[in-house]
């Protein structure tokens, strides 16, 4: 890490959560060192930390004291080989320490050394992982909410800057390693299939075609027997900032059948709430803002699903988690995400979305 920044690594101690959350994010890292009065690291604290207190319930207003890790290990920037001291634990154990602190006599930050950093980073460290997970795309609604776009073309191939937004997803998905990719369409089918012809990708994409509408999970049951494996659920209507190795690892932890990737929102009331008692007001709080965490459309799940859905059945995502939800050995989980969400599947948002990425619309 380079000196001048070793700032954007420290937070304060009585910070919240959220606090927390922003500056990683901001910041693109995914270590925090908490400091005291003294600038004196007293404990430190990853995104997994900050996930792991959320899925246990813990509320964004509050401390990052509750979670942090207090018996951190770090070593002093003044003994000798300190850097490789510091490597060499990484290796030893390197789930526990897959960040390391250096810190000075006063026990002061001045750097860190991560694995990715200093033990992966070799002859061709850009070199991208491959994840033989396939990522299953739902692309066969009829896109009414994009009306009058989706009269001409199917929701998948309205464009986003220069290529259409299925085309942009699997985009994303090849540039972290991913290069399988089974597409389930309907609406306006053989137009989808047309300019996947004519546009050679490279990746390998089979065309899954439903012969039904069959609600927003139904086209699974066609994957039936091409699927054995752990898969990568989307919308053709979703683009979600994250590292999608995360996502798998959590959700194999977790040993879920399902993970939902779920994004932070801040939602504001533009009024004054009303908190009442038998007829009389305890108190009004004016325009407050609400931390929620929503369904982004993107899914981690096993092949198991499939033997929840019937041939032709029409059913949602939120009918089959109920019914995955009544047999309790079976475990629904949610992956806390805070990166960026884009949803293009209704006008505003998508006029949203093509200003973020800084396409003319």
């Amino acid at each position: 890490m380079v000196l001048e920044n070793i700032h954007i690594f420290k937070i304060r101690h009585d910070a919240t959560i959220k606090d927390a959350m922003q500056q990683l994010t901001e910041q693109g890292i995914k270590i925090l060192c908490a400091t005291d009065e003294n600038q004196r690291v007293v404990g430190t604290l990853t995104d997994g930390d900050i996930r792991r207190g959320i899925s246990n319930g813990r509320d964004l207003k509050t401390g990052i004291k509750g979670i942090m890790n207090r018996r951190f290990f770090c070593i002093n920037g003044n003994e000798q080989n300190a850097k490789q001291k510091a490597e060499d634990l990484m290796k030893r154990h390197l789930i526990e320490y897959e960040y390391v602190p250096i810190v000075d006599d006063q026990g002061r930050l001045t750097d860190i050394v991560s694995w990715h950093d200093y033990i992966l980073a070799g002859p061709n460290p850009s070199k991208k992982c491959s994840w033989i997970e396939p990522v299953v795309i739902m692309a066969g609604g009829r896109g009414v909410r994009l009306d009058p776009f989706t009269k001409i073309l199917p929701k998948p191939l309205i464009p986003l800057g220069e290529k259409p937004i299925l085309e942009v997803i699997m985009d994303r998905f090849y540039g972290q390693g991913f290069h399988q990719f089974k597409v389930i369409i309907n609406h306006k089918k053989e137009i989808i299939k047309l300019y996947f012809s004519e546009n050679k990708q490279s990746y390998e994409l089979e065309l899954i075609e439903e012969n039904e509408y069959c609600g927003t999970v139904g086209g699974l049951y066609l994957l039936k027997d091409k699927i054995q494996k752990t898969f990568i659920l989307t919308n053709c209507d979703t683009l979600l900032e994250g590292d999608y190795g995360d996502f798998l690892n959590w959700h194999a932890e977790s040993r879920n059948l399902i993970t939902i990737i779920g994004s932070h929102k801040e939602v504001a009331v533009p009024y004054g709430v009303l908190d009442m008692n038998n007829g009389s007001l305890i108190k009004m709080i004016e325009k407050p803002k609400f931390d929620l965490f929503v369904n982004t459309g993107t899914y981690v799940m096993e092949p198991e699903v499939f033997d929840y859905i019937h041939s032709n059945e029409n059913i949602d995502i939120d009918k089959l988690i109920l019914k995955i939800q009544s047999h309790k050995a079976n475990k629904v989980g949610v992956f806390p995400c805070w990166g960026k969400w884009l949803d293009t599947g209704q006008w505003d948002e998508y006029k949203n979305t093509l200003k973020t990425m800084g396409i003319e619309n």
